[in-house]
């Protein structure tokens, strides 16, 4: 029989393993951020620069105003996601019909059906409406891989909230905007937290839709960001990656902090 000591060591260097596995690739991308030499077999790089962050920092070289519309593109496409996902949620997770469990999976075909077939129709319609080589065509197509997920999250968030708070408040006299701000919102904002920053990174790391749909007229952070990863310089590679990485962390902080602030606190319940 295995000791208490011996399963703890186990559970442990599992632990530091996995730790060691997800921090080992960061810590090769930090070092080659700084360096434009580090040739086999040596375990250091033979010189040190700065020239791949300079680079970034450039204005001229368009990383910024790529970094900006890949915030401006994914915070729509987040709002839309959540504006969408709220009451689908709400429907699936509280209320009873016929066909319940067929949308449940319907809702799913997005990411289950190849992008590629269902994008080509979408990009022939949006040519047609003028939604083609635009933000706002990008955004939309971004609703495809996203609003899966997003509605995924919660309806299993309603599913364990309930309706009862909520019809306690309507005996009580509440409207529903009222029921819907001081009851429902409270209640969801763990699920709304996570859909975001969901969508958001999703949205936030689309390539291909983006390069279709947008026609190289669109030009987000992963569009500058994988010619890189395939160019082989990976000084700047790592850089942009690094960037990216930073950009998907600041979200969620954000994120954090709206949700932490005092006025959205989920104890302030009001009728």
């Amino acid at each position: 029989m295995v000791s208490k000591t011996s399963t703890k060591i186990i559970r442990l260097t599992i632990v530091y393993a996995l730790v060691l596995v997800l921090f080992l690739p960061l810590i090769a991308l930090i070092i080659w951020s700084f360096s434009n030499n580090w040739p086999w077999p040596q375990l250091w790089p033979q010189t040190f620069t700065l020239e791949g962050w300079k680079f970034f920092i450039n204005p001229i070289n368009g990383a910024w105003q790529a970094l900006k519309t890949s915030f401006l593109i994914g915070i729509g496409v987040t709002i839309l996601a959540l504006a969408i996902s709220i009451p689908a949620g709400k429907a699936l997770g509280i209320y009873d019909f016929p066909g319940k469990e067929f949308i449940k999976i319907l809702v799913l075909a997005p990411i289950i059906i190849p992008p590629l077939a269902v994008t080509m129709g979408i990009h022939i319609n949006f040519i047609r409406y003028g939604l083609s080589d635009t933000i706002l065509g990008v955004i939309l197509v971004h609703l495809i891989p996203t609003i899966p997920y997003s509605i995924r999250i919660l309806t299993n968030v309603f599913e364990a909230s309930g309706e009862k708070l909520e019809a306690q408040a309507q005996v009580l006299g509440a409207s529903v905007w009222q029921r819907f701000i001081y009851i429902t919102l409270p209640m969801i904002y763990p699920g709304i937290f996570s859909a975001g920053i969901m969508v958001f990174i999703i949205s936030f790391s689309q390539y291909f839709l983006t390069f279709l749909i947008g026609g190289g007229q669109v030009v987000t952070f992963p569009m500058v960001l994988f010619p890189l990863v395939k160019s082989g310089d990976r000084m700047l590679a790592a850089v942009y990656s690094w960037v990216f990485i930073i950009a998907a962390l600041a979200f969620t902080l954000i994120m954090e902090r709206l949700f932490k602030n005092d006025e959205i606190r989920s104890d302030h319940f009001h009728l």
